[in-house]
């Protein structure tokens, strides 16, 4: 099944990627919100249904 990773920044969504989902998004997170600015990031099924989320707070 494949996952859409959709990265939000404070100004909506910043990029969407299709990777191994959850782990990506759970390794980059902190990376990519000190360094990019991103405040959450989303995991999709193709379906829409979130498999996972995760936000930070500044």
């Amino acid at each position: 099944m494949a996952y859409t990773v959709i990265w939000y920044g404070r100004q909506g969504i910043a990029e969407k990627t299709e990777k191994a989902a959850r782990d990506h998004a759970q390794a980059t997170f902190l990376a990519r919100k000190q360094g990019d600015g991103i405040v959450a990031v989303e995991v999709r099924k193709d379906d829409g249904t979130v498999a996972f989320s995760q936000a930070g707070r500044n």
